[in-house]
């Protein structure tokens, strides 16, 4: 799906900067880490992240149907959260200990690249939890993969108790077409609550226009624009970075074109903080 979004004649193509080696990785530039957000300090046990109230992140796998080149987990330890039995059940057992814990997230990597019947004996243990009282899922897979949103897919999401949404991660609107509609389809008739968040990127969307049909992109396929994020300060990523005084003029000229519903909130992740930061 992502080469044939891919504009092979355009050396700058915005959807192939963001999937491609770039040697400017090999840099190194101060304040650029391996760990920029404080995911270590939260991993509370095997799998589990746990930075904020009453939700933690539930690192289900370390692959992804794509390798974003400014990831802020390229350089995670997927090796040391591998997910066994004896794992996926301690980790079961911190959630289920904590009363507070209304929202569990599945991420990674993407947790969609897993098959149907993995998914589904780690979802129904989740169903189990009496606190519970929504799942979200981060993933890419509806537009790279869209195929993978199949009936299997979308009757489990739709048998989960609680409510179900999925946050896709869309930077540029020539990632969106017929069959990224077509997948986003079939999760809001399975109940799925969608939203997008995209990282501001130079090179790729850097620009008003772009993130104007961006929204309106999103929304025509059901999609609510939801962050804006500021890059994580992640080692080999620091060529897509955007200032934050420029992200905020990028807001402020989407206020001007577009209704308060489609502006997605502009943030950064910083670690220690008890949420996402807004920013202006």
């Amino acid at each position: 799906m992502v080469e044939s979004q891919i504009d092979a004649t355009d050396p700058d193509d915005p959807i192939a900067r963001q999937f491609r080696l770039d040697p400017r990785e090999a840099l190194e530039v101060p304040g650029f880490n391996a760990d920029p957000v404080g995911d270590l300090a939260a991993n509370a046990v095997p799998g589990v992240l746990h930075k904020y109230r009453g939700r933690a992140l539930l690192v289900l796998t370390g692959a992804c149907a794509v390798h974003c080149r400014y990831c802020f987990r390229r350089h995670f330890p997927y090796g040391d959260q591998r997910l066994d039995e004896a794992a996926l059940e301690q980790a079961l057992a911190y959630l289920a200990a904590d009363p507070e814990m209304t929202e569990v997230i599945l991420s990674g990597g993407d947790p969609l690249v897993l098959s149907s019947r993995r998914l589904v004996s780690v979802i129904e243990r989740l169903a189990a939890l009496p606190h519970l009282r929504r799942l979200r899922i981060h993933s890419r897979i509806p537009t790279v993969s869209p195929e993978r949103i199949d009936d299997s897919l979308c009757r489990m999401l739709a048998d989960f108790p609680g409510q179900v949404v999925l946050v896709a991660h869309v930077n540029h609107p020539r990632e969106l077409g017929a069959e990224s509609a077509a997948a986003f389809r079939r999760l809001r008739d399975a109940g799925v609550t969608l939203l997008n968040q995209a990282v501001l990127l130079e090179g790729v969307n850097n620009d008003t226009e772009v993130l104007v049909e961006l929204s309106e992109a999103l929304f025509a396929q059901g999609v609510l624009p939801y962050y804006l994020h500021l890059l994580d300060p992640v080692a080999g990523a620091a060529h897509f970075a955007v200032d934050a005084e420029t992200g905020r003029e990028r807001i402020e000229a989407l206020r001007a074109c577009l209704p308060g519903y489609l502006v997605p909130r502009f943030v950064v992740e910083q670690a220690g903080e008890p949420s996402k930061t807004p920013i202006g």
